[in-house]
């Protein structure tokens, strides 16, 4: 609750600093999306919108945004699978509307550790040296987002008790990530990018894999509005799915385009962002089986208390991408 009460004072302050309101002409939909190099594409959905003006404002965080959105400030937000579950377990008003980016995450090793890329048994082995030397095996994530889930999921997959073999140490701030592998405070740091990128262009950790062999896949980024967004403005939604779209098509078939708006929206080097771009995969689609699934996941790992689930499934609304695209929802993620 803390991170919405932050939330708020952001909105605020952006809502402060916003510029000058669009012509009257197209109505006027606002869209909130996060600084990651995931989301970062959401502030191209203006240009590709026809029939409504797009207001897109960046957040600090997909917190942010979805808070932005439950307190009724703005109609849209792009936020992840796991802010989707929180909410719903929160009893906000939330509907699922399309999907956006997948991947961005990465596992990452110390670098003096005898692990090979992708080999769960040397990774297994070197566990068990360090709890028969009597040491804890340090891995870390930022609790709650979608890389920890990711490697939780991994972990889980391949009988690695995260509460009983390794010792799981909180770094909410990925951009700290870095600082934390140099400073040999862990021996493996699932990250997001660009942050993965940044720490193995810096040399600070080497990669040991993607962890999406799991239940949740390589689920991340979601869009979702509320229920009385999808009453009012339904024709405005479509409009803002269809740029969401658009966007993911554009940027999947032009990379540099891609890096040129991670870089400027993140301010990070464009060979950082280069880096990234390999690891992030746009993708409309809402899948449901998968969201379920991290539901489970979040209500097992007591990240939220109430069994969302069947609200997850409930709450994803395929109208706007069925009208977008010609397909039907069974060929969406259904």
């Amino acid at each position: 609750m803390r991170k919405f009460i932050s939330g708020l004072f952001v909105l605020l302050a952006l809502s402060l600093s916003a510029p000058a309101a669009f012509s009257q002409s197209e109505p006027v939909i606002k869209v909130g999306f996060a600084k990651c190099a995931h989301c970062t594409p959401m502030s191209l959905t203006p240009q590709y919108a026809k029939g409504v003006k797009i207001d897109a404002i960046a957040f600090n965080t997909g917190t942010d945004a979805l808070t932005a959105l439950v307190s009724k400030n703005i109609d849209v937000a792009q936020a992840t699978y796991l802010h989707y579950a929180i909410a719903l377990d929160k009893g906000f008003d939330v509907v699922a509307i399309s999907g956006q980016v997948n991947g961005g995450s990465a596992m990452l090793v110390a670098n003096d550790l005898a692990v090979t890329p992708n080999d769960w048994a040397s990774l297994k082995k070197a566990i068990a040296d360090f709890k028969a030397a009597g040491k804890p095996f340090r891995v870390a994530a930022s609790r709650g987002n979608a890389q920890d889930i990711h490697m939780r999921g991994a972990f889980a997959k391949e009988g690695i008790d995260i509460n009983k073999d390794v010792q799981f140490v909180n770094i909410p701030n990925p951009s700290d990530h870095l600082q934390a592998l140099r400073r040999g405070e862990v021996e493996l740091i699932c990250t997001v990018e660009p942050f993965a990128t940044q720490i193995l262009q810096n040399k600070a950790a080497k990669l040991f894999g993607l962890p999406y062999d799991q239940a949740a896949g390589k689920l991340t980024n979601i869009i979702l509005t509320r229920s009385d967004v999808v009453k009012d403005k339904p024709k405005q939604l479509e409009e803002v799915v269809r740029a969401v779209v658009k966007v993911g098509d554009f940027i999947a078939a032009d990379k540099p385009a891609l890096i040129d708006v991670i870089s400027k929206i993140t301010g990070l080097d464009k060979s950082v962002a280069a880096g990234a771009v390999d690891n992030l995969d746009p993708d409309p689609k809402l899948y449901r089986a998968s969201a379920r699934a991290i539901a489970v996941m979040m209500r097992d790992l007591k990240y939220i208390n109430a069994d969302v689930s069947a609200a997850v499934e409930k709450n994803m609304d395929y109208q706007f991408l069925e009208a977008v695209t010609g397909k039907p929802k069974t060929a969406l993620g259904y």
